[in-house]
């Protein structure tokens, strides 16, 4: 699609007049008018301001004329899983798992390629295919290359070292120690509990990335315990396979 299309699509989509969006955005009417004319285009200010009202990429406003990677693991990128920056605005260099609310997600490129490895198994590579392959794109990436400049010299390591310490410390029966936390985004682990009234209730955002990892428990077979955890708390369940049967053993403020 046209640049010219899809400010006409996204605008009657969402519901506004040319007026209405006009004033959104802080241009006149005939301003709209022109772009949906395919006369003129939004100048970058205006981008940005359309971007975030309507929540899709500035490639995606210009006709997606750029093929989006994540700048750290190298996913292909769509609107909905881009990440975002401290003001909420979309980051089109970076996925979800990797940059969430302006912070990197990852500081150690092995650990990056033990979580992608995962998802790329038996997806034409066998795990020692995919590791090399890892191994020789992700040092291409922008994130990586400029790793010294982009880093928060260990911080967020440490934030998770803490917020590990502090899950180890619960002292949950049958439950392994917690090594590490990965990024996870909301809507991927967003299990709903049953509360003892018959309702059920979602603890999580599923627009959110937090941190997290799954646990086999050492003592019931089948059963998985699930952490999830951010600043502002720790949530620790329990499932079954397919997150069947969920059960919250923790939810701790921090």
């Amino acid at each position: 699609m046209s640049t010219q299309e899809v400010l006409l699509e996204l605008r009657t989509k969402n519901g506004f007049s040319q007026d209405e969006l006009a004033e959104k955005v802080f241009v006149t009417r005939q301003a709209v008018s022109r772009w949906e004319n395919g006369d003129t285009v939004p100048n970058t200010e205006t981008l940005k301001l359309l971007s975030n009202l309507y929540n899709v990429s500035i490639n995606t406003l210009l006709g997606s004329p750029n093929k989006l990677i994540c700048q750290c693991c190298g996913m292909p990128l769509e609107d909905e899983i881009i990440g975002r920056n401290k003001d909420g605005s979309l980051n089109e260099e970076y996925c979800k798992w990797c940059y969430a609310d302006g912070t990197y997600t990852y500081s150690d490129m092995d650990d990056l390629i033990d979580i992608c490895v995962q998802h790329m198994v038996g997806e034409n590579f066998t795990e020692e295919q995919a590791r090399s392959y890892l191994k020789i794109e992700l040092p291409k990436l922008n994130y990586w290359k400029k790793y010294d400049e982009l880093s928060d010299g260990g911080q967020f390591e440490e934030f998770k070292k803490q917020l590990i310490d502090e899950i180890n410390a619960l002292g949950i029966e049958g439950m392994p120690k917690l090594e590490k936390l990965n990024a996870l985004v909301g809507s991927y682990v967003n299990l709903e509990y049953r509360l003892p009234n018959g309702r059920t209730v979602k603890y999580l955002d599923d627009g959110t990335t937090y941190l997290g990892n799954q646990l086999e428990s050492e003592i019931v077979p089948g059963l998985c315990f699930g952490v999830v955890a951010n600043m502002d708390f720790i949530l620790v369940c329990t499932y079954e396979a397919d997150g069947a049967n969920p059960e919250v053993l923790v939810y701790k403020k921090r």
